[in-house]
Protein backbone atom coordinates (compact mmCIF):
# COMPACT_ATOMS: atom_id res chain seq x y z
CA UNK A 1 0.00 0.00 0.00
CA UNK A 2 1.47 3.29 -1.22
CA UNK A 3 2.85 5.65 2.16
CA UNK A 4 0.18 8.68 2.54
CA UNK A 5 1.65 12.06 1.11
CA UNK A 6 1.64 14.67 3.48
CA UNK A 7 -1.36 16.75 3.32
CA UNK A 8 0.05 20.08 2.76
CA UNK A 9 1.93 18.93 0.13
CA UNK A 10 -1.26 17.54 -1.43
CA UNK A 11 -3.00 20.92 -1.61
CA UNK A 12 0.20 22.73 -2.51
CA UNK A 13 0.47 25.35 0.86
CA UNK A 14 3.00 25.84 3.39
CA UNK A 15 2.06 24.24 7.02
CA UNK A 16 1.50 27.82 8.08
CA UNK A 17 -1.58 28.50 5.35
CA UNK A 18 -4.25 30.35 6.70
CA UNK A 19 -7.60 28.99 5.95
CA UNK A 20 -8.57 31.30 3.17
CA UNK A 21 -5.01 30.10 1.37
CA UNK A 22 -6.50 26.35 1.91
CA UNK A 23 -9.90 26.77 0.15
CA UNK A 24 -8.41 28.40 -2.62
CA UNK A 25 -5.71 25.66 -3.05
CA UNK A 26 -8.59 23.40 -2.51
CA UNK A 27 -10.62 25.34 -5.65
CA UNK A 28 -7.74 25.54 -7.92
CA UNK A 29 -6.76 21.62 -7.62
CA UNK A 30 -10.00 20.19 -7.34
CA UNK A 31 -11.44 21.59 -10.41
CA UNK A 32 -8.12 20.75 -11.86
CA UNK A 33 -8.17 17.16 -10.85
CA UNK A 34 -12.07 16.61 -11.03
CA UNK A 35 -12.92 13.47 -13.20
CA UNK A 36 -15.25 14.72 -15.56
CA UNK A 37 -12.77 17.63 -16.42
CA UNK A 38 -9.29 15.99 -16.40
CA UNK A 39 -9.13 12.44 -17.83
CA UNK A 40 -5.54 11.88 -18.12
CA UNK A 41 -5.09 8.43 -15.80
CA UNK A 42 -4.40 9.17 -11.88
CA UNK A 43 -6.34 12.03 -12.24
CA UNK A 44 -9.37 10.15 -10.06
CA UNK A 45 -7.03 9.24 -7.28
CA UNK A 46 -5.52 12.72 -7.05
CA UNK A 47 -9.03 13.68 -6.98
CA UNK A 48 -9.98 11.56 -3.89
CA UNK A 49 -6.52 12.82 -2.27
CA UNK A 50 -7.28 16.51 -2.93
CA UNK A 51 -10.46 15.50 -0.86
CA UNK A 52 -8.95 13.75 1.47
CA UNK A 53 -6.41 16.21 2.30
CA UNK A 54 -8.87 19.44 2.56
CA UNK A 55 -11.14 17.25 4.69
CA UNK A 56 -8.82 17.20 7.54
CA UNK A 57 -7.25 20.59 7.06
CA UNK A 58 -9.85 22.76 6.98
CA UNK A 59 -11.30 21.62 10.39
CA UNK A 60 -9.56 23.39 13.12
CA UNK A 61 -9.53 20.12 15.43
CA UNK A 62 -8.82 17.38 12.73
CA UNK A 63 -5.50 20.16 11.53
CA UNK A 64 -4.80 20.45 14.89
CA UNK A 65 -4.10 16.55 15.62
CA UNK A 66 -2.33 16.53 12.01
CA UNK A 67 0.24 19.34 12.88
CA UNK A 68 1.24 17.02 15.86
CA UNK A 69 1.05 13.10 15.42
CA UNK A 70 0.57 13.38 11.59
CA UNK A 71 -1.86 10.83 9.57
CA UNK A 72 -2.17 8.65 12.87
CA UNK A 73 -3.50 12.10 14.59
CA UNK A 74 -6.66 11.98 12.46
CA UNK A 75 -7.21 8.23 12.05
CA UNK A 76 -10.20 7.17 13.83
CA UNK A 77 -11.50 10.86 14.34
CA UNK A 78 -15.72 10.74 13.74
CA UNK A 79 -16.40 11.19 10.12
CA UNK A 80 -18.60 14.20 10.83
CA UNK A 81 -15.71 15.78 12.15
CA UNK A 82 -14.64 16.92 8.29
CA UNK A 83 -16.48 18.40 5.13
CA UNK A 84 -18.72 16.70 2.72
CA UNK A 85 -16.68 17.29 -0.38
CA UNK A 86 -19.76 17.32 -2.24
CA UNK A 87 -21.37 19.98 -0.76
CA UNK A 88 -18.16 22.09 -1.22
CA UNK A 89 -18.51 21.50 -5.32
CA UNK A 90 -22.01 22.43 -4.53
CA UNK A 91 -20.54 25.33 -2.89
CA UNK A 92 -17.71 26.18 -5.33
CA UNK A 93 -19.13 25.37 -9.12
CA UNK A 94 -23.12 25.42 -8.90
CA UNK A 95 -23.35 21.44 -8.91
CA UNK A 96 -23.70 19.35 -6.26
CA UNK A 97 -24.16 15.65 -5.85
CA UNK A 98 -27.42 15.34 -4.83
CA UNK A 99 -29.01 14.69 -1.28
CA UNK A 100 -28.63 17.12 1.18
CA UNK A 101 -29.41 20.29 -0.64
CA UNK A 102 -31.42 23.42 1.28
CA UNK A 103 -34.69 23.55 -0.76
CA UNK A 104 -35.20 26.61 -2.86
CA UNK A 105 -38.80 26.84 -1.38
CA UNK A 106 -37.25 26.54 2.10
CA UNK A 107 -39.03 29.67 4.59
CA UNK A 108 -36.20 32.19 4.92
CA UNK A 109 -36.07 35.48 7.46
CA UNK A 110 -36.45 38.69 5.76
CA UNK A 111 -33.95 41.32 5.57
CA UNK A 112 -32.79 43.87 8.46
CA UNK A 113 -33.80 47.30 8.02
CA UNK A 114 -32.08 50.29 9.18
CA UNK A 115 -33.79 53.91 10.31
CA UNK A 116 -31.24 56.81 11.80
CA UNK A 117 -33.10 59.03 14.08
CA UNK A 118 -31.93 62.50 15.62
CA UNK A 119 -32.25 63.30 19.60
CA UNK A 120 -31.54 66.75 21.36
CA UNK A 121 -29.03 66.21 24.32
CA UNK A 122 -32.15 66.33 26.86
CA UNK A 123 -34.05 63.73 25.00
CA UNK A 124 -31.14 61.89 25.01
CA UNK A 125 -30.70 62.19 28.89
CA UNK A 126 -34.07 61.75 30.25
CA UNK A 127 -36.02 59.66 27.09
CA UNK A 128 -38.67 60.36 24.81
CA UNK A 129 -41.09 58.67 22.76
CA UNK A 130 -40.55 58.92 19.27
CA UNK A 131 -42.66 58.57 15.83
CA UNK A 132 -41.39 57.40 13.18
CA UNK A 133 -42.05 56.78 9.61
CA UNK A 134 -40.10 54.05 7.54
CA UNK A 135 -40.19 52.55 4.35
CA UNK A 136 -41.03 48.74 3.82
CA UNK A 137 -42.08 46.02 1.78
CA UNK A 138 -45.75 44.81 2.33
CA UNK A 139 -48.48 42.15 1.17
CA UNK A 140 -50.11 43.30 -1.62
CA UNK A 141 -53.53 44.23 -0.02
CA UNK A 142 -55.61 43.34 -3.39
CA UNK A 143 -53.94 39.93 -4.07
CA UNK A 144 -53.66 39.22 -0.88
CA UNK A 145 -49.33 38.02 -1.57
CA UNK A 146 -50.01 36.10 -4.37
CA UNK A 147 -49.19 38.04 -7.10
CA UNK A 148 -52.61 36.77 -8.99
CA UNK A 149 -55.13 39.25 -10.52
CA UNK A 150 -58.13 39.12 -7.85
CA UNK A 151 -60.53 36.20 -8.87
CA UNK A 152 -57.56 34.34 -10.36
CA UNK A 153 -54.80 31.77 -8.42
CA UNK A 154 -51.34 30.52 -9.64
CA UNK A 155 -50.92 27.41 -11.01
CA UNK A 156 -47.82 24.68 -10.78
CA UNK A 157 -44.98 25.93 -13.14
CA UNK A 158 -44.71 23.43 -15.82
CA UNK A 159 -41.33 23.35 -16.73
CA UNK A 160 -40.33 22.22 -12.95
CA UNK A 161 -43.73 20.33 -11.69
CA UNK A 162 -43.83 22.97 -9.04
CA UNK A 163 -40.08 21.94 -7.31
CA UNK A 164 -38.52 25.69 -8.23
CA UNK A 165 -35.57 23.45 -9.30
CA UNK A 166 -34.26 22.31 -12.74
CA UNK A 167 -32.02 19.16 -12.12
CA UNK A 168 -29.44 17.71 -14.83
CA UNK A 169 -28.24 13.46 -13.86
CA UNK A 170 -25.14 12.72 -14.64
CA UNK A 171 -23.38 9.59 -13.73
CA UNK A 172 -19.77 9.75 -12.48
CA UNK A 173 -17.66 7.50 -10.78
CA UNK A 174 -18.58 8.87 -7.12
CA UNK A 175 -22.14 8.00 -8.33
CA UNK A 176 -25.08 10.09 -9.61
CA UNK A 177 -23.92 14.02 -10.12
CA UNK A 178 -26.57 16.13 -10.16
CA UNK A 179 -26.60 20.14 -11.22
CA UNK A 180 -29.59 21.91 -9.90
CA UNK A 181 -30.41 25.46 -11.05
CA UNK A 182 -33.07 27.81 -10.66
CA UNK A 183 -36.00 27.08 -12.60
CA UNK A 184 -36.24 30.19 -15.01
CA UNK A 185 -39.88 30.06 -15.83
CA UNK A 186 -41.39 30.42 -12.30
CA UNK A 187 -37.36 31.39 -10.38
CA UNK A 188 -38.21 29.12 -8.10
CA UNK A 189 -41.59 29.85 -6.89
CA UNK A 190 -42.98 26.61 -8.13
CA UNK A 191 -45.57 28.51 -9.67
CA UNK A 192 -46.33 30.81 -12.35
CA UNK A 193 -49.26 33.46 -12.44
CA UNK A 194 -51.19 33.72 -15.54
CA UNK A 195 -53.25 36.82 -15.10
CA UNK A 196 -50.57 38.95 -12.60
CA UNK A 197 -52.03 41.24 -9.98
CA UNK A 198 -52.44 45.03 -11.27
CA UNK A 199 -51.57 46.63 -7.95
CA UNK A 200 -48.43 44.96 -7.66
CA UNK A 201 -47.66 43.66 -10.79
CA UNK A 202 -47.47 40.01 -9.85
CA UNK A 203 -44.77 40.76 -7.32
CA UNK A 204 -47.32 40.10 -4.07
CA UNK A 205 -45.90 42.82 -2.65
CA UNK A 206 -46.26 46.60 -2.36
CA UNK A 207 -43.83 49.20 -1.31
CA UNK A 208 -45.39 51.10 2.23
CA UNK A 209 -44.79 53.80 4.34
CA UNK A 210 -45.14 52.26 7.93
CA UNK A 211 -45.47 54.52 11.46
CA UNK A 212 -45.03 53.30 15.01
CA UNK A 213 -44.29 55.09 17.92
CA UNK A 214 -41.28 54.13 19.85
CA UNK A 215 -40.36 54.59 23.49
CA UNK A 216 -36.92 55.44 24.06
CA UNK A 217 -35.26 55.17 27.46
CA UNK A 218 -33.65 57.84 29.49
CA UNK A 219 -29.64 57.22 29.16
CA UNK A 220 -29.39 56.21 25.77
CA UNK A 221 -25.91 58.15 23.54
CA UNK A 222 -25.15 58.65 20.83
CA UNK A 223 -24.91 55.36 18.34
CA UNK A 224 -27.46 53.71 20.67
CA UNK A 225 -29.26 51.02 18.80
CA UNK A 226 -32.79 50.26 19.62
CA UNK A 227 -33.94 46.86 17.77
CA UNK A 228 -37.74 46.39 16.97
CA UNK A 229 -38.53 42.99 16.25
CA UNK A 230 -40.26 41.32 13.13
CA UNK A 231 -40.45 45.45 11.55
CA UNK A 232 -38.20 44.79 8.91
CA UNK A 233 -38.55 43.42 5.56
CA UNK A 234 -41.24 40.36 4.63
CA UNK A 235 -39.49 36.76 4.96
CA UNK A 236 -39.38 34.37 1.65
CA UNK A 237 -41.41 31.05 1.58
CA UNK A 238 -43.39 32.01 4.78
CA UNK A 239 -40.33 32.64 6.99
CA UNK A 240 -40.50 35.58 9.20
CA UNK A 241 -40.36 39.04 8.45
CA UNK A 242 -36.39 40.61 9.61
CA UNK A 243 -36.04 43.38 12.36
CA UNK A 244 -35.80 47.12 12.01
CA UNK A 245 -32.61 48.61 14.24
CA UNK A 246 -33.21 52.49 15.23
CA UNK A 247 -30.11 53.84 15.02
CA UNK A 248 -29.83 57.25 17.67
CA UNK A 249 -27.84 60.26 16.71
CA UNK A 250 -27.31 62.72 19.64
CA UNK A 251 -27.17 66.66 18.68
CA UNK A 252 -24.46 68.64 20.59
CA UNK A 253 -25.44 71.15 22.98
CA UNK A 254 -24.15 74.41 23.76
CA UNK A 255 -22.85 74.27 26.64
CA UNK A 256 -23.11 70.19 27.99
CA UNK A 257 -20.96 67.28 26.71
CA UNK A 258 -20.99 63.66 28.04
CA UNK A 259 -18.29 61.24 29.01
CA UNK A 260 -20.03 57.90 29.72
CA UNK A 261 -23.02 58.78 32.32
CA UNK A 262 -21.53 62.00 33.43
CA UNK A 263 -22.04 65.16 31.97
CA UNK A 264 -19.41 67.54 31.50
CA UNK A 265 -19.51 71.80 31.72
CA UNK A 266 -16.39 73.70 31.71
CA UNK A 267 -17.59 77.21 33.87
CA UNK A 268 -15.08 80.47 33.76
CA UNK A 269 -14.72 82.75 36.88
CA UNK A 270 -13.12 85.60 37.31
CA UNK A 271 -9.77 86.18 39.23
CA UNK A 272 -11.48 87.94 42.69
CA UNK A 273 -13.55 84.65 42.81
CA UNK A 274 -11.00 82.27 42.51
CA UNK A 275 -8.53 83.63 45.56
CA UNK A 276 -11.68 84.66 47.48
CA UNK A 277 -14.20 82.15 47.02
CA UNK A 278 -17.79 82.60 45.74
CA UNK A 279 -21.07 81.50 44.91
CA UNK A 280 -21.78 80.97 41.50
CA UNK A 281 -24.78 79.41 39.50
CA UNK A 282 -24.84 76.53 36.61
CA UNK A 283 -26.98 75.39 34.63
CA UNK A 284 -27.51 71.80 34.73
CA UNK A 285 -30.43 69.68 32.88
CA UNK A 286 -32.38 69.65 36.00
CA UNK A 287 -32.31 73.69 36.26
CA UNK A 288 -29.68 76.19 37.98
CA UNK A 289 -27.98 74.98 40.63
CA UNK A 290 -25.95 77.14 43.11
CA UNK A 291 -22.50 75.97 43.78
CA UNK A 292 -19.56 77.14 46.49
CA UNK A 293 -16.11 78.17 44.82
CA UNK A 294 -13.57 77.36 47.47
CA UNK A 295 -11.28 80.33 48.13
CA UNK A 296 -7.79 79.80 46.37
CA UNK A 297 -9.52 77.90 43.43
CA UNK A 298 -6.71 77.07 40.78
CA UNK A 299 -7.45 76.34 36.81
CA UNK A 300 -8.49 73.37 36.06
CA UNK A 301 -10.44 72.34 39.50
CA UNK A 302 -13.57 70.10 39.24
CA UNK A 303 -16.37 70.81 41.57
CA UNK A 304 -19.09 67.47 41.35
CA UNK A 305 -22.72 67.95 41.32
CA UNK A 306 -23.98 64.47 42.45
CA UNK A 307 -26.94 62.15 40.78
CA UNK A 308 -27.10 65.51 38.36
CA UNK A 309 -26.29 63.64 35.04
CA UNK A 310 -27.31 60.71 32.64
CA UNK A 311 -29.64 57.66 33.81
CA UNK A 312 -28.00 54.18 33.90
CA UNK A 313 -30.00 52.72 31.11
CA UNK A 314 -30.48 49.33 33.15
CA UNK A 315 -29.92 49.59 36.35
CA UNK A 316 -31.27 52.83 38.45
CA UNK A 317 -29.44 55.84 40.06
CA UNK A 318 -27.48 58.60 37.59
CA UNK A 319 -23.96 59.57 37.10
CA UNK A 320 -22.93 63.46 37.65
CA UNK A 321 -22.15 66.79 36.80
CA UNK A 322 -18.86 67.89 36.54
CA UNK A 323 -18.43 71.26 36.93
CA UNK A 324 -14.69 72.25 35.41
CA UNK A 325 -13.35 75.87 36.66
CA UNK A 326 -11.31 77.91 34.40
CA UNK A 327 -10.08 81.34 35.76
CA UNK A 328 -10.47 84.44 33.27
CA UNK A 329 -7.69 87.04 33.50
CA UNK A 330 -9.28 90.36 32.28
CA UNK A 331 -7.93 91.94 28.89
CA UNK A 332 -8.31 95.19 29.93
CA UNK A 333 -9.00 97.10 33.38
CA UNK A 334 -10.25 99.94 34.35
CA UNK A 335 -8.30 102.90 36.13
CA UNK A 336 -9.49 101.54 39.59
CA UNK A 337 -8.69 98.29 38.70
CA UNK A 338 -5.01 98.67 37.89
CA UNK A 339 -4.36 100.47 41.01
CA UNK A 340 -5.72 97.91 43.01
CA UNK A 341 -3.90 95.07 41.22
CA UNK A 342 -0.86 97.21 41.70
CA UNK A 343 -1.22 97.30 44.83
CA UNK A 344 -1.91 93.27 44.93
CA UNK A 345 0.90 92.69 43.06
CA UNK A 346 2.93 94.78 45.58
CA UNK A 347 2.79 92.62 48.76
CA UNK A 348 2.99 89.10 46.45
CA UNK A 349 6.69 89.63 45.00
CA UNK A 350 7.49 90.01 41.37
CA UNK A 351 10.16 86.64 41.08
CA UNK A 352 8.37 83.55 38.95
CA UNK A 353 8.71 79.97 40.42
CA UNK A 354 9.02 76.89 38.26
CA UNK A 355 7.24 74.44 39.83
CA UNK A 356 7.75 70.52 39.07
CA UNK A 357 4.97 67.89 37.63
CA UNK A 358 4.10 65.70 39.74
CA UNK A 359 1.40 62.73 40.09
CA UNK A 360 -1.23 65.01 40.66
CA UNK A 361 -0.68 67.00 37.48
CA UNK A 362 -0.57 63.59 35.54
CA UNK A 363 -4.33 62.96 36.98
CA UNK A 364 -5.66 66.88 35.72
CA UNK A 365 -4.45 65.81 32.44
CA UNK A 366 -6.03 62.95 32.26
CA UNK A 367 -9.67 63.57 33.76
CA UNK A 368 -9.72 67.19 32.81
CA UNK A 369 -9.15 68.82 36.21
CA UNK A 370 -9.22 68.35 39.86
CA UNK A 371 -12.53 66.60 41.44
CA UNK A 372 -13.27 69.07 44.94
Amino acid sequence: MPEKRDYYQVLEVPRDAPSEDLRRAYRRLAKQYHPDVNKEPGAEERFKEINEAYAVLSDDERRAAYDRYGHAGVQGMPADFGINPFDIFEQFFGFGMGGGRRSRRAPRRGADLRFDQSLSFEESVFGVEKEIAFARQDTCPACNGSGAEPGTTPIRCKACNGAGEVRQVRQTFLGSMVNVTTCPTCGGAGETVETPCRGCRGTGQQRAEIKRVVPLPAGVDDGTQIRMSAEGEPGINGGPRGDLYIVLHVKPHRFFRRRDYDILLDVSINVAQAALGAKITVPTVDGDETVSVPAGTQAGRVLRLKNKGVPHVRRNGRGDQLVILSVEVPRTLTKEQRELFEQLAATMGSEAQPQERGFLDSLKDLFGGTAA
